[in-house]
């Protein structure tokens, strides 16, 4: 019989819709499982036992009460949220020694409609502090660890998330991406990321998409399920700044619809001509190659269409961000050295700056994109290196070498979101034991088709039935 942490989300609902579990037994059985592998893994900074319970007996008695076709399509199943995410009652540090008390009095819209959807949260994800970082350390609850090997990171920043999804602790999670962090991790973790396009997913009502960088979207083992979650999320509120419209077809349809022949573009160079990929990250691609080909795709070789500039500019737009935030002065001395230089950094640009930054980013990446249009999708690496030892990045300690080491470790996934087009990290290859994924993107506003390239490449190639070998448990 199959353990109900080894079902998809899809695959939970049904077995709910059935009778042949509750969703107290599925809470309860996934709270286990946090309390014993969570701590060694990092995953999670807040486990909110006592309110994941009553919430799932609810849903039972919800189910219990109503007929079948009025009920939440996933009632009962359980998720997470990232420890950035605002939840009402729930303390939400967002990785900070400086936040480690506050609880919100609201939900960020994505929370209400995850929950709208039946989902029962077990409690928040760990991330390093206000989401800076591509690996995932705060001071608050130490680093998330793949569980692949707990030497090395889970990625960033919602490391946490992968991390409890590929340790099968919860079946999918919420995370979100500014410069790369769900695919990061869903890279180091062996699990499937989906960053979604620019405004598809709302992030109000206290948070901002004003940089057009940053936004929420889907951790899951299958792209069913991923798909699913983005169903739940991509519904825009009043005011947000940048909306994109309902789907006119759910991203689950899409999921289950074979793409037709596409014309891939590829590229193993990083933009940044100093940093390499290294061979297992080639690998993973060429064999990413090899399954697209196999397929019926045409994928062309096309040098990499974004240019170096765009990294300075970036960190123009990335620092000044950080520099916005209300922090006290007296409370400066709670950051982590990382925290304080992008603050630091931040500090030093003027408005001008920051505008002639975002411009410079939306018109480079427009004539990309505009370039770029004979094509379908594109592939490139994940990830540059493996993941990496815990306190690689931090072991010199100084957060200049520290950007470093993250920008050779991850120099494929920001010139998406300064693109603001669809992404997604798929977790084909094994390396020395290690996940390594490949990056597939899309057209803006073209998450459907994506979904369904990437469905076709997960039938052809399963992935599912690769996990960690021995998952960690707590003493």
């Amino acid at each position: 019989m199959t353990a109900l942490h080894e079902l998809d989300a899809h695959a939970m609902a049904d077995a709910l819709a059935r009778g042949e579990t509750t969703s107290l037994e599925l809470v309860e059985h996934h709270l286990r499982r946090i309390d014993d592998r969570g701590p060694a893994l990092g995953a999670f900074v807040t486990v909110t036992h006592e309110r994941s319970l009553q919430a799932a007996r609810d849903a039972d008695a919800t189910r219990r009460a109503a007929s079948p076709e009025a009920l939440p399509p996933f009632l009962g199943v359980p998720t997470a949220f990232k420890d950035l995410t605002s939840t009402a009652g729930v303390r939400t540090t967002l990785g900070s020694r400086l936040m480690a008390d506050h609880v919100p009095d609201v939900d960020a819209h994505v929370v209400t409609l995850v929950e709208r959807a039946g989902f029962v949260s077990l409690g928040k994800t760990n991330t390093p502090e206000l989401g800076l970082s591509s690996y995932t350390d705060n001071d608050v609850v130490g680093p998330a660890r793949t569980p692949w090997d707990l030497d090395r990171t889970a990625g960033g920043s919602s490391g946490g998330a992968a991390a409890a999804v590929a340790a099968g602790l919860v079946p999918l999670a919420q995370g979100s991406d500014g410069g790369g962090s769900i695919r990061i991790p869903s890279s180091c973790c062996g699990v499937f990321g989906f960053k979604p396009s620019r405004g598809r997913v709302s992030a109000g009502p206290v948070g901002s998409d004003w940089s057009g960088l940053a936004g929420d979207g889907p951790i899951a083992r299958t792209v069913r399920d991923a798909a699913a979650l983005l169903d739940a999320m991509a519904h825009p509120m009043p005011g947000d700044l940048r909306p994109l419209p309902d789907p006119v077809e759910p991203f689950a349809a899409w999921a289950g619809r074979r793409p037709g022949r596409l014309r891939i573009a590829r590229w193993v160079d990083p933009y940044l001509p100093e940093l390499e990929a290294s061979a297992g990250s080639v690998a993973a691609w060429e064999h990413a190659t090899e399954v697209l080909r196999g397929l019926g795709h045409e994928v062309v070789d096309v040098e990499n269409p974004f240019p170096p500039e765009l990294e300075p500019q970036f960190n123009v737009v990335w620092s000044s961000g950080m520099a916005a935030a209300p922090i006290p002065e007296e409370g400066l001395d709670l950051l982590r050295g990382t925290t304080r230089y992008w603050l630091e950094r931040g500090r030093t640009h003027s408005a001008a700056d920051l505008a002639r930054a975002m411009q410079f980013l939306e018109a480079t990446t427009r004539d990309v994109v505009t370039s770029m249009s004979g094509f379908d999708a594109w592939l490139t690496p994940t990830l540059a290196l493996p993941p990496q030892p815990v306190a690689w990045f931090t072991e010199s300690g100084d957060p200049a070498e520290d950007h470093r080491r993250e920008l050779a470790f991850t120099p494929y996934t920001a010139v998406y979101n300064m693109a603001g087009v669809p992404a997604a990290s798929l977790p084909l290859v094994e390396v020395d034991g290690l996940p390594v994924g490949v990056m597939l993107a899309g057209r803006p506003g073209g998450d459907g088709p994506l979904f369904s390239l990437c469905a076709q490449v997960e039938e052809a190639d399963p992935w599912n039935r690769r996990r960690p070998p021995r998952p960690p448990v707590h003493d």
